[in-house]
């Protein structure tokens, strides 16, 4: 069952046919064709199979996690996958990285949700840990959910990333979080990350090495 799901995850990419100018990868997602542009010298600009999953995930079971008018941040955005297909299944998207990739992020996410959305989504800087309640006051931003692909690896602001999930979640915030097991000192990070959050795996894909998560704040799963 795992390598006929994931068969069917990785079948959503194609390339071009013929190599332009600019590269770039195809997905098909929430019955659109998606064109993202990489580039290869950055660990942020480029599609991991972590985002593939949370695509996946989030398409196939639209009615039970509807996002239709739902408040969605994406925390290292990347490319702009995730906060472009939870875009077309009708939530209101902020996408979220580093100030050097929001260019090729911008690019991509307005590329494939111009007209094409029911809320156009926005871009807009996050730094793990920086500056949080100026950019994100608790009082006036609550978001429904919070998406995460592939932000846990060899980094060494594993605290700073705890601390930017624990402002943006609200109490009744749900995130959802695929992630590819690596090496021991980053997998210690759910660990760290279930002293605040309830944890619950709701999808597993052992030939990818990922997981994918469902949390809440601690005591509010069973809510």
């Amino acid at each position: 069952e795992d390598e006929q799901i994931v068969a069917e995850i990785m079948g959503r990419r194609f390339f071009p046919e013929l190599i332009a100018y600019k590269a770039w990868e195809g997905f098909y997602f929430a019955d659109h064709e998606i064109r993202i542009t990489e580039a290869t010298d950055c660990y942020g600009a480029v599609v991991w199979p972590s985002a593939l999953v949370l695509c996946y995930f989030l398409e196939t079971n639209s009615k039970q996690y509807c996002l239709v008018d739902k408040n969605v941040i994406e925390i290292g955005a990347g490319t702009g996958l995730v906060s472009i297909v939870a875009s077309l299944l009708g939530a209101f998207v902020t996408a979220t990285d580093l100030p050097e990739l929001l260019g090729n992020l911008q690019h991509n996410v307005l590329q494939n949700t111009k007209q094409k959305c029911k809320h156009q989504p926005c871009v807009k800087e996050l730094s793990w840990g920086i500056d949080l309640e100026k950019n994100f006051p608790r009082s006036s931003c609550h978001f429904d959910y919070i998406m995460a692909a592939d932000v846990v690896y060899h980094h060494p602001f594993l605290d700073e990333l705890l601390l930017t999930f624990d402002h943006l979640c609200n109490n009744d915030t749900v995130i959802l979080w695929a992630m590819k097991f690596r090496l021991e000192n980053e997998n210690r990070f759910v660990d760290r990350f279930q002293t605040l959050f309830d944890l619950e795996m709701i999808s597993n894909f052992p030939s990818l090495n990922i997981a994918l998560y469902k949390a809440m704040r601690k005591g509010r799963m069973k809510a």
